[in-house]
């Protein structure tokens, strides 16, 4: 099969960057447009470096339809807003779309509404697009058009979440969500939050109250579970540059004290035993976010504490990786029929 022609708008944010790290390495796809409105007229490795000799393509900054038409898929790495304006051009050009914003993550428009606060241009598109985690939804994106890559906190909210809510064993009321981020997951940017002596040897928690992955994550559990659900979420920032760790507290759906860690843990391997990028923790192990830099794996474990009666699940991801641009390339290889692992097996960071 020749390789297909893939853009990335927005290519040199952190998420643009690590598509061209991902796709450089891959056997079936060629990078054949990078567009920068910040850098156009550089070369991609001029703003990374690490990429001479790897990607030296040139950054331009044109039309949606100009780009659309040297590629087979376009990957979209822009704001939210920003990006709903600009799809709808791609998609009326004929090609494939996966966008990294909110703008098209949600099935209806009012939980968009509430999150972004924003007015969305094109909300027919919504029941369009198909939720990019392939792990739950890899027979609607073998057919689409448009792919709605998740954020990186419901992506690992969500996986870690759903073999428990599938078949019952926690109660969809009362979930708490208590999630960690690197930096990186604020983007390419200069504020002074994020600035080396603001962050470095601290930890903090921010938009306590209706983050807007909140919505997202309460849209894709309430589809598990066949019912409403409203989860408590709370983000925290950490002074690393990449990974994230959820720890998740749920009640068991049954207050016989039926409940045990070994009908958890059944639940978890058997839902993704043949998940070739989720690894279920085996024994007493836990997620550490440095065993998933750089790759698109997601690690989770669970417990079961008797004597408070709480179920406790553990997450880990890569916020770039599985969390946003190494998942999108999972989902663009069901897309095109080729092997989910294709280009992504041996991604990682070293020691």
């Amino acid at each position: 099969m020749s390789k297909f022609k893939v853009g990335i708008i927005g290519a040199t944010g952190y998420v643009g960057a690590e598509l061209v790290r991902g796709l450089s390495a891959h056997p079936d796809t060629r990078i054949t447009v990078l567009t920068s409105r910040s850098f156009t007229g550089k070369k991609f490795s001029d703003i990374y470096p690490s990429f001479s000799g790897i990607c030296d393509i040139g950054l331009t900054d044109g039309t949606p339809e100009e780009t659309a038409g040297q590629c087979d898929l376009v990957i979209t790495a822009l704001p939210h807003g920003v990006s709903s304006a600009t799809v709808p051009t791609l998609l009326e050009s004929g090609v494939r779309v996966i966008d990294h914003s909110g703008d098209f993550r949600y099935r209806t428009l009012e939980p968009y509404t509430f999150s972004y606060g924003l007015e969305h241009p094109c909300p027919e598109l919504l029941s369009e697009a198909v939720y990019g985690i392939p792990e739950l939804y890899r027979s609607k994106l073998a057919d689409a058009k448009l792919t709605a890559n998740p954020g990186c906190y419901p992506t690992c909210s969500v996986l870690a979440l759903a073999p428990f809510l599938r078949h019952g064993l926690i109660s969809p009321d009362g979930i708490v969500i208590d999630a960690l981020s690197a930096v990186s997951g604020a983007g390419r940017k200069a504020d002074l939050p994020f600035a080396f002596c603001e962050l470095d040897e601290s930890f903090k928690p921010y938009s306590v109250i209706n983050h807007r992955h909140t919505t997202e994550i309460e849209q894709e559990c309430s589809f598990i579970a066949g019912r409403e659900i409203h989860v408590t979420f709370t983000p925290h920032l950490i002074p690393v540059k990449r990974g994230m760790l959820a720890t998740i507290y749920a009640h068991p759906a049954s207050s016989d004290g039926s409940c045990s860690l070994a009908s958890l843990r059944e639940a978890l391997e058997n839902d993704y035993k043949d998940e070739r990028f989720v690894r279920v923790m085996k024994g007493s192990a836990l997620p550490t976010t440095s065993h998933v830099a750089g790759t698109n794996y997601i690690d989770i474990s669970v417990d079961f504490d008797p004597r408070t009666g709480l179920v406790k699940i553990f997450s880990a991801l890569d916020n770039l990786g599985k969390g946003a641009a190494l998942q999108a390339i999972q989902a663009m290889n069901v897309m095109f029929g080729l092997p989910e692992d294709t280009g992504l097996a041996n991604l990682m960071s070293g020691l």
